[in-house]
């Protein structure tokens, strides 16, 4: 070995950085574990150097500044005094040294199915697939050496880490799906929202020194046999639901007919309880048995049947007339009692009849005044009510013909 090489070679020896060419592995070390004191030690702002003897973390070197760099020595930096040879009188540093990259690392790649899910509204199973991209940093290089790559050369394998990542993301679409109610058809615009929560769910990382900082783009899709099982199920359940708004507008509408036809019938009800009452002077009992008297008279002239014509007609004007004459007896029954009160009624004498009314005794059949008893022979002049001999129903003093069955009452 000529001269200059001797000393091309102390000078290498003396001068420590990462070389260019690998600047793009997340993790590098330097290939020789003897550095000479006094070295020169690069580090750049986007990196930091990890010294390790023994497996253990003895200190970390960040940039020195511009065009600034790490002289090695024990005196500046107290922990390489570990390091120190004493077989080589103390110029020599034995020690791991690891270069690793501190700067967010972007475009982390990542992709796989969720699993088989049930889309909530649908109610299908369909196995959606997720791939995308997110960044990432390392905050502890110490920590990501110890407790991720181990003292070894390179360490940009990051499936682990990508794995983790990927099983947060299946939990957050799950619980998406569930909590908001959406179909999975309505889940693949959602990217934003999505990719809020992925980074908030995202993997606790610390243990290894590292943090998920950024989602890049990413799309969920389907097969196109899970897209057109949902499309049909969408179509069927969307046509169900127009069917049942449909019979629901329907429904509502025929209420509110029916609403309106009651309350006609309570308006024409109270219209014809105000013209009855009108009619029979206030009376309703009145307004009743006139009724009654129309409604029998009416069914009776139809006939009960062959052969019975003339004796149900015979009948029918039975009981109208017999209900005439009740009819007739109780407006004259009211207004006597009319008549009592507006002359202080009570116990006292009945009050003068009007002049040319009379009455027949039933005892004497004599015309007297009408009062309580007979001018004539002292008799009761209230008619006593007439019993029917077929049927037995009791008619009023006056009636001719038996209410219940028509048959005639003894003259």
């Amino acid at each position: 070995m000529g001269i200059v090489d001797f000393i091309r070679r102390g000078v290498g020896e003396m001068i420590i950085a990462r070389p260019p060419d690998k600047k793009d592995l997340l993790v590098f070390k330097h290939p020789d574990p003897t550095i000479p004191m006094y070295a020169q030690l690069t580090v750049d702002s986007d990196e930091a150097a990890v010294f390790f003897r023994d497996g253990a973390v003895a200190g970390t070197l960040r940039t020195a500044g511009i065009n600034q760099r790490h002289t090695l020595d024990s005196q500046n930096i107290p922990f390489l005094s570990n390091f120190v040879d004493s077989f080589t009188g103390g110029n020599i540093f034995k020690t791991d040294l690891f270069f690793v990259t501190t700067r967010p690392i972007y475009d982390v790649k990542f992709g796989d199915e969720l699993g088989s899910i049930a889309d909530p509204q649908l109610g299908e199973m369909v196995t959606p697939r997720m791939f995308g991209s997110f960044a990432f940093e390392v905050f502890d290089p110490a920590l990501f050496i110890l407790k991720y790559t181990g003292l070894r050369t390179g360490g940009d394998d990051l499936k682990w880490i990508k794995g983790l990542f990927m099983n947060s993301v299946r939990t957050v679409v799950g619980e998406v799906l569930v909590t908001e109610q959406k179909s999975m058809l309505q889940l693949l615009p959602m990217q934003q929202m999505l990719a809020d929560r992925f980074l908030q769910r995202a993997p606790d990382l610390n243990m290894i020194g590292v943090r998920i900082t950024q989602m890049g783009d990413f799309r969920i899709n389907l097969t196109d046999e899970d897209t057109a099982l949902l499309q049909k199920a969408q179509s069927e359940i969307g046509a169900a639901q127009r069917k049942a708004k449909i019979a629901s507008i329907a429904i509502a509408e025929a209420e509110a007919i029916a609403k309106q036809k009651q309350f006609e019938l309570d308006q024409q009800f109270q219209n014809q309880s105000r013209y009855v009452n009108n009619l029979a002077g206030g009376n309703y009992q009145n307004y009743a048995s006139a009724q009654a008297m129309i409604g029998a008279g009416q069914g009776m002239a139809k006939g009960g049947g062959e052969g019975g014509g003339a004796m149900m007609t015979g009948a029918g004007l039975g009981v109208g007339m017999g209900m005439a004459q009740a009819f007739q007896q109780q407006q004259y029954q009211q207004q006597q009692n009319n008549q009592q009160q507006q002359h202080g009624g009570g116990g006292g004498a009945a009050p003068a009849a009007p002049a040319g009314a009379l009455v027949a005794c039933p005892a004497c059949n004599a015309q007297v005044p009408p009062g309580k008893f007979c001018q004539e022979c002292g008799g009761g002049l209230s008619p006593k009510p007439k019993l029917c001999a077929s049927c037995g129903t009791q008619g009023v003093p006056t009636a001719r013909f038996c209410a219940g069955c028509g048959t005639a009452y003894p003259q």
